[in-house]
């Protein structure tokens, strides 16, 4: 698919103009439509030989002209453009949170630094210390951020790696395949993974390997046999598919699926029995006990099957021993989407279209949280803009048969207040309270606190703030948070946006032994993002959350009483 390949095209053109001091309503244009392409459900070139580029929300004439020459000609003189004076490495270092655009260019332009060497130097030698503006305290948040952009790089987002995966499994799929999953870390459903394992059975591995590195995305074939091949795909991430026989595939699964502490568990037990496991299956001896499926082979150890994000080592063998697994919430057991945005706000798909994709979903409702303060504007959400945002989703709600909710993602503000007027608060059906600015090395914990106790908030979005990509997120005791959550009745999010995923799986579990409610929300911006609300199950499954545990899953007669009673 094109839509990757150009998102990130339009990304660079924004750092480029960004660096270069463009103005941010521009670049942020770019930013904009490279989200877009990234969530769109469809392949862009398609729409393109429809002709039904400009049918796409956000994509304006200028920028469907691009798309059209880059789907044409390989090439878009709009980034050749944007890159010329621009040193390549430079922008690589625009990732590391704390160095911003404007530093960026000040150390480029009065120190020289154009690599990740150079910025190391002037750290070292402390010389950035030196130039106007910055000090002590801003060079320190740089060390801090080249740390965290060094713990993550070299890690997929998960919301990148499992379509490339799914991707990559249809075009596998061109070839008789009996057996074919991913394994790994992603098949945990792990926020980040490393390399990407795929494994599938096939009577001719060497065919089907050779298809394999012939995957249009391919940039550089690593290995190439006739039982694994292993290539570098567009964006510089690793795939590796094992080819292995059908008598197999369980045990295979079962091992490069993990974690490591997971299988050191089950092969003591196997080692109890005098048994081997390995990734060829349960022997005793020189006799096969199992390995054609991971059922069989849980199972040969008397235990019941283990869903792959459980797979842990956090207790999950020993309950599955005493028979008290949990039923895990499933992907399909939501009944809405709890964080939607519309064009009220920054959001770029219509309501209709959003509604649409909600019935296709099987949802009974959906909630409408736009922003309070319109990001990059100086405007806030009115009570006109409300009246007329209900008025419009009346009769869509007649037409689909959906329940629509009138909420705003309220922003908190440092001193804990809620940055709406109050005659809209009032107005909602109820309200999500959320922070998006906030001071470094600020602690938000008393400001959350204290906008979490106000009698119309019911959740609190994404609680730590991060983005897994550029930031920790700001300072709180999430714990302290979490009490009054729960005297309040307050419900925390697990936000589905795969930058965010916020709740973590760790947090999520310390949650639910609170016996604090959770919803999963996808944050989305248009209808593709709405499906990202699977990444939010996974978060969920592996913090072994139940139905009971996330209101969202609650018919629309329950989570009507639950959010406004």
């Amino acid at each position: 698919m094109k839509n990757a390949e150009l998102a990130e095209i339009f990304e660079k053109i924004a750092d480029a103009l960004e660096f270069k001091g463009e103005l941010p309503f521009k670049v942020n244009a770019y930013r904009k439509v490279a989200r877009i392409l990234r969530d769109l459900p469809e392949d862009i070139t398609d729409i393109y030989r429809r002709g039904e580029l400009r049918s796409v929300p956000g994509i304006g004439e200028g920028i469907a002209k691009k798309i059209a020459e880059y789907i044409e000609t390989g090439k878009m003189r709009k980034y050749e453009e944007a890159m010329q004076g621009v040193p390549p490495d430079l922008l690589k270092l625009m990732e590391v949170p704390g160095l911003g655009p404007k530093t960026l260019k000040l150390v480029y332009e009065k120190l020289g630094v154009k690599t990740r060497q150079d910025l190391e130097r002037v750290l070292k030698d402390g010389s950035l210390e030196k130039l106007p503006g910055m000090g002590k305290k801003k060079v320190d948040n740089i060390k801090k951020g080249l740390e965290f952009f060094d713990r993550s790089r070299g890690r997929i987002p998960l919301g990148i790696a499992l379509p490339l995966v799914e991707d990559l499994i249809e075009y596998l799929k061109q070839y008789p395949v009996t057996n074919i999953s991913p394994a790994g870390s992603l098949r945990r459903m792990k926020e980040t993974v490393g390399d990407i394992d795929i494994l599938v059975t096939y009577e001719n591995g060497e065919e089907l390997i050779d298809h394999f590195v012939k995957y249009p995305r391919v940039e550089r074939i690593l290995a190439q046999g006739s039982t694994k091949g292993s290539i570098i795909v567009k964006g510089g991430y690793q795939v590796d598919l094992r080819v292995v026989p059908k008598e197999s595939f369980g045990a295979a699964l079962q091992y490069f699926t993990g974690s490591k502490p997971h299988n050191i568990k089950l092969r003591t037990i196997a080692r109890a029995r005098g048994w081997k496991i390995s990734e060829y299956g349960v022997f005793e001896g020189d006799k096969k006990i199992a390995g054609v499926t991971e059922e069989e082979v849980y199972g040969a150890l008397n235990l019941p099957w283990i869903p792959p994000e459980m797979r842990e080592d956090r207790g999950e063998v020993e309950l599955a021993q005493q028979g008290k697994l949990p039923q895990i919430i499933g992907y399909d057991d939501l009944k809405g989407d709890t964080h939607i945005h519309t064009p009220y706000s920054d959001g770029v798909s219509s309501i209709a279209e959003l509604v649409a994709h909600a019935k296709q979903l099987g949802y009974e409702y959906i909630v409408l949280a736009d922003h309070s303060h319109i990001p990059r504007s100086d405007r806030n959400f009115t009570l006109e803009m409300l009246t007329k945002r209900r008025k419009e989703c009346e009769p869509l709600e007649s037409q689909y048969n959906i329940k629509i909710f009138q909420s705003l993602e309220v922003d908190i503000n440092r001193d804990g207040d809620l940055m709406v007027d109050s005659k809209v608060l009032d107005a909602l059906d109820f309200a999500i309270a959320a922070v998006h600015i906030f001071p470094k090395d600020f602690d938000m914990t008393p400001a959350i606190i204290k906008a979490i106790r106000h009698p119309k908030i019911k959740i609190l979005a994404h609680p730590r703030g991060r983005l897994i990509s550029k930031r920790e997120g700001y300072r709180v005791d999430l714990d302290h948070v979490m009490q009054v959550a729960r005297e309040e009745g307050v419900i925390l999010e697990i936000n589905a946006y795969y930058d965010r995923l916020d709740l973590t799986d760790i947090d999520a579990m310390r949650a639910k032994e609170l016996g604090i409610k959770m919803v999963i929300g996808s944050d989305a911006h248009n209808v593709g993002m709405m499906n990202h609300i699977r990444f939010g199950i996974g978060v969920a499954r592996r913090a072994w959350l139940t139905k009971a545990d996330v209101i969202n899953t609650l018919p629309l007669k329950e989570f009507t009483s639950f959010v406004m009673g």
